[in-house]
């Protein structure tokens, strides 16, 4: 497939050797080969470089070397670096199917777009608790299914792990705010918005995101995007919504039956209703498993926990 565009691959790292490994490889085998790659180096104390030195007669690659200053900075240096008309961040730990910028491409045929960006699925080769997250923050039992290629009435907020942007819309907004650590692609997206610009979803655009994998380290994530979102609403109040609210009402539901001792029927009946559905759709969508299934259960109640408990918190330090 012949394209004008050129693509700027841009993917920020630190600390993740193996996994640029997985994700290069995976960027080698693309059907169209119009892009360049930058791997920006945050600081990271478990370098990539010779991983990238493997690549370096596969494609254009470039490696650069920066402190630590969080992904924001390092997605921005890269964006500075690069020469595409179009910007595609991506995390370090995810994988592309080999037609990831054939599907881009052809949306952009289709309609034209000033930011994109795609779901994200489970790899066969993800571990049960990785699998198990991956149904978490893709249910639409969780999140209402946008992650995993769901479209949505209202705006569609491209999120970092996969978000395309033209290049000189990108410098126009400044990037990516630095001083946030956790919500700047929120805050990028609703730039965007203000600006005017015109954000699309390519469902058939997406990525094999492997997350986090432990629920230690999931639930950590999740709290720190509860807390955020508390951040974005100061900053953009018309951004707050019910929807971000149900986490927090859920960890208020479950602690009133669970640990304050409200009896009542109708309420637990609800909530094994909503294990019960859980467990059902995630032992479907992953082949039958049981055990996933049942893991996908711990990791809905780490999701919503994690992010109604840091939304609260967050909340009450304002």
């Amino acid at each position: 497939m012949e394209s004008q565009r050129y693509y700027s691959i841009i993917i920020p790292v630190y600390n993740r050797p193996d996994e640029v490994d997985d994700l290069l490889y995976s960027l080698a085998a693309q059907t169209i080969p119009n892009f360049e790659v930058l791997v920006v180096e945050d600081g990271s104390a478990k370098p990539c470089k010779e991983v990238v030195e493997r690549y370096a007669g596969q494609m254009d690659i470039r490696y650069f070397v920066i402190p630590n200053g969080g992904p924001s900075g390092a997605r921005n240096y890269g964006a500075a670096h690069s020469k595409g008309d179009y910007l595609l961040i991506v995390d370090s730990d995810c994988i592309l199917p080999e037609t990831y910028l054939e599907s881009i491409e052809k949306e952009l045929e289709r309609e034209p777009a000033d930011a994109f960006g795609g779901p994200d699925r489970a790899h066969p080769s993800f571990t049960p608790i990785q699998k198990a997250i991956s149904y978490s923050m893709t249910s639409f039992f969780t999140t209402g299914g946008i992650r995993g290629g769901k479209k949505k009435l209202d705006k569609f907020y491209p999120r970092s792990f996969n978000m395309g942007v033209r290049r000189d819309v990108f410098m126009r907004l400044n990037g990516f705010d630095t001083s946030m650590r956790y919500g700047e692609d929120i805050d990028f997206s609703t730039r965007l918005f203000l600006a005017g610009c015109r954000t699309r979803l390519f469902p058939e655009a997406y990525v094999y995101h492997k997350r986090r994998t432990s629920f230690g380290q999931f639930f950590r994530q999740v709290e720190h995007s509860g807390e955020a979102r508390i951040v974005l609403w100061k900053k953009y109040p018309d951004t707050l919504k019910v929807v971000h609210c149900l986490p927090s009402l859920f960890v208020l539901f479950v602690f009133s039956i669970c640990v304050a001792g409200v009896w009542s029927p109708v309420l637990y009946s609800l909530l094994l209703l909503y294990i019960l559905l859980l467990f059902v759709d995630a032992t479907s969508r992953n082949g039958g498993s049981i055990y996933i299934g049942a893991l996908s259960v711990v990791a809905a109640f780490t999701q919503l926990f994690g992010y109604g408990l840091g939304f609260i918190r967050r909340c009450l330090n304002i």
